[in-house]
């Protein structure tokens, strides 16, 4: 790698566009436009009586403008549509809870796909509501309660208090997971077999008569991309299934309702080699107490009196491709929002790491398969930033 002395500076980054049109701005629109009172609608959706909100999971912008032709009908919705940002990092976990709750990172407090938490050893994994790494299988809904991580009312709270139908539409592992409860509480739960069902349950949920939100979501082409990558043949035939499943869910919409189709961050590809393991860079890990996060957004703990060299470290071995900053810095350029939870506030690295070049940092040792993945996401780069916001109306 260059040294710091050698290498030009890093690019400034795009910050999320909280407040404007971001994924926390996505659901308060949704249900201003269902006239749930003290919602605010930025995105200017116009009044509605019943909505489906369709998240793919790992679709992001740029990914779907490139790959058109593989999905005529998210093709066409892309004509008149137009990207929001994630909040950062641009993670399911903490773009999901900013769904959820309609709040940006640094208001619900999921600001990573693991954390650090008072107590845990191990980074803990807000997705999985478990410890983070090899091993680590045991469920923490008892020890770590999700109202109390996530104590906020979330955006389905507020319209289901308001009358509004609201429905839920997922796997079924996932309806009482640790994370549904912190994140998307509010809703009655449906648990699927698979997409046909999926198509089926949402278009009942529905329903006829009552204003009605319906959430519904689909991991596949995240799973696709983690896999085989973004730019792979996979990917796309895989976003021609998610196409289809489009087609069905707006074939088979009520007159009065819309679907709206969005994602939770894009991805890129990173090859083996750019894949950095910190077994083989072992000055990363010097005077870090915990790495959490993910290969591209990094919250790196130090140890007591350590955070000044740990970052003069970071700096000097990944500034030509991260952009590397004391936590405190991050916070104030906004890149978790406006406002910083107290509670939240120490989730947040003393470091925090986000890749603007091809690079991931990674461990083998906590957790191999995410460190043989091609696909990765969290940073603030357009290609994990942006994803699309598409309206469609039967």
């Amino acid at each position: 790698m260059t040294t710091a002395a050698a290498r030009p500076g890093p690019p400034t980054p795009a910050l999320p566009r909280y407040g404007e049109a971001s994924l926390a701005d996505l659901v308060p629109s949704l249900l201003a436009a269902l006239d749930v009172p003290g919602m605010a609608n930025p995105l200017g959706v116009e009044p509605l009586r019943r909505v489906c909100l369709l998240v793919v999971d790992g679709l992001g912008w740029e990914a779907l403008l490139e790959a058109r032709g593989w999905a005529p009908t998210l093709a066409a919705a892309s004509e008149r549509g137009r990207p929001l940002t994630t909040g950062f990092p641009s993670t399911t976990a903490a773009s999901l809870c900013s769904i959820g709750t309609g709040r940006p990172p640094g208001e619900h407090g999921l600001v990573g796909y693991t954390i650090a938490l008072p107590g845990m050893e191990r980074a803990f994994n807000c997705l999985r509501w478990a410890p983070y790494g090899m091993g680590a299988t045991k469920d923490l809904r008892d020890r770590v309660v999700p109202e109390q991580l996530q104590p906020l009312e979330t955006a389905f709270e507020r319209a289901a208090r308001d009358d509004v139908a609201v429905h839920l539409v997922g796997q079924r592992e996932f309806a009482k997971s640790g994370f549904t409860r912190a994140a998307l509480r509010g809703g009655d739960y449906h648990g699927v077999h698979s997409v046909g069902d999926l198509v089926a349950t949402a278009v009942r949920a529905l329903g006829e008569g009552r204003r009605s939100f319906v959430y519904a979501y689909d991991p596949t082409l995240d799973r696709t991309g983690h896999v085989r990558g973004v730019g792979s043949l996979a990917w796309r035939l895989q976003l021609a299934h998610v196409d289809l499943l489009v087609r069905q869910l707006l074939e088979r919409l009520p007159r009065d309702a819309a679907l709206v189709v969005t994602g939770d961050h894009g991805m890129v590809d990173l090859r083996a080699e750019q894949r950095l393991d910190l077994a083989d860079e072992p000055e990363l890990a010097t005077g870090v107490r915990l790495l959490a996060g993910e290969a591209r957004a990094r919250h790196v703990y130090a140890r007591t009196g350590a955070a000044g060299d740990v970052l003069a470290t970071w700096r000097a071995l990944l500034g030509d491709a991260m952009w590397v900053l004391p936590g405190e810095q991050a916070v104030e350029a906004g890149w978790f929002g406006p406002r910083l939870a107290d509670h939240v506030r120490p989730r947040i690295g003393d470091v925090v790491a986000a890749a603007f070049g091809p690079i991931g940092v990674v461990q083998r040792e906590i957790d191999p398969t995410q460190a043989q993945l091609t696909g990765h996401h969290g940073s603030l780069t357009s290609a994990e930033l942006l994803v699309p916001f598409l309206e469609l109306r039967g």
